[in-house]
């Protein structure tokens, strides 16, 4: 693999805390500041709602200035969000809680382009591994994360998470000077080296290959972040057990996310995408009923690494497929709306997750998810039958010929 994708796993190892940092801290302090216990998992889906408001901007910019800039712009956020954080805590200001957390999702919008840049660092057919490769380092956040999450969190803290959030500031800044020092952009593509500006949006969503794609990363990410937002606050009001009991199952469940980046990329070329998405969903399936089955310790475990690796499966065949839908020239485009389409379900169902765990509890909560796991299986049906109704005509004309 090239340098630069070697440097975005690094990167992404460290950018990335962000996001299980807040999912360790962000229910359990915003449930210390909020007004009412309904808003408890607001700061969490906030990091979502910064990434979404974010999204377009970053492709927008990378189209124009090219990514490495933009990059070093998104760990400049991720250092101001810590900041922000900081202050939160010491004037105990959910407010300035929340503020963070959509400064903190803004940096995580120009992460989550790591992996495009990745799979144009290398030959089309390296593509999918050089995804999986990056999305490596999201196991370094998984273990980083948490541990800075914890770090001002005990019962004698004056100013509780205060010196968490400084944590990840100094994890940010290490970010910075990663990108600024190993990523190259030479022979980049922008937007002047184009002809053209591609096909309408429109006659591109038509096509259920891309329905497929978007939908198996956007329903994959969105489940997952309906279930794991709510556990911490589960495991600790429901069911009794500890923070450190939340904070180890979060911790192995973002894992249990990007471990499988060691052989799914791979899995892409030998067993293929459709049944690549068809397991996620199959691990998805036995998340829910496992989740469902009990509280103890060891079924919010399993049932989290279940999770975790169903939206491995799922986000790396969506996002193998995607390319496969769009021209280079409406890269761009299809990547930013793809993102948009994926983290703004994640935003919603992180948002709601609080809401639905108070009123129908933890059993109810996971059974929402099926609904939603069964429509993209009829997504995958719809692009595989399109797939091979083209296959045929094909070879119908081949035979004419």
């Amino acid at each position: 693999m090239p340098l630069n994708v070697w440097v975005l796993v690094a990167a992404q190892a460290l950018a990335m805390c962000t996001a299980p940092f807040i999912i360790v801290i962000g229910s359990i302090q915003g449930r210390a500041l909020a007004p009412s216990a309904e808003w408890a998992t607001l700061p969490v889906g906030l990091v979502v709602v910064g990434t979404v408001l974010s999204v377009k901007l970053a492709t927008w910019l990378m189209e124009r200035v090219g990514r490495k800039p933009v990059m070093l712009l998104g760990a400049i956020m991720g250092i101001l969000a810590g900041g922000l954080g900081a202050l939160a805590s010491w004037q105990g200001s959910f407010p300035l809680l929340c503020v963070a957390a959509v400064v903190g999702g803004s940096g995580l919008a120009v992460v989550h382009q790591y992996r495009f840049a990745a799979m144009e660092s290398v030959r089309p057919e390296l593509a999918a591994s050089a995804a999986a490769r990056v999305l490596l380092g999201g196991l370094g956040a998984a273990w980083l994360g948490p541990e800075i999450a914890t770090l001002g969190a005990g019962p004698d803290e004056t100013h509780p998470f205060m010196d968490s959030w400084l944590g990840l500031l100094a994890v940010q800044a290490v970010a910075l000077v990663t990108l600024f020092a190993g990523y190259r952009s030479k022979g980049e593509l922008v937007r002047e080296d184009h002809v053209g500006g591609g096909r309408p949006l429109r006659e591109i969503l038509v096509n259920p290959l891309v329905l497929a794609a978007i939908g198996a990363a956007a329903i994959g990410y969105a489940v997952m972040a309906f279930i794991m937002t709510a556990t911490p606050l589960s495991m600790t009001e429901m069911a009794g057990h500890s923070l450190d009991d939340a904070k180890t199952v979060i911790q192995l469940h973002i894992m249990a996310m990007y471990l499988p980046s060691l052989i799914s990329g791979w899995l892409t070329r030998v067993v293929g995408i459709p049944l690549m998405m068809v397991g996620g969903l199959l691990a998805y399936l036995a998340c829910v009923l496992l989740a469902a089955a009990g509280i103890s310790f060891h079924h919010y475990l399993w049932a989290l690494l279940l999770l975790g690796m169903g939206w491995n499966f799922l986000f790396v065949g969506g996002t193998a497929l995607l390319p496969q839908g769009y021209q280079d020239s409406e890269r761009f485009r299809v990547q930013g709306l793809n993102d948009i389409l994926v983290f703004g379900s994640q935003a919603t169902a992180s948002l709601s997750a609080g809401a639905v765990f108070a009123w129908v509890g933890w059993s109810g909560l996971v059974m929402v998810s099926v609904p939603f796991l069964v429509l993209q299986g009829i997504l995958v049906m719809l692009w595989l039958a399109r797939s091979r109704a083209t296959q045929k005509l094909q070879t119908g004309g081949a035979d004419a010929d």
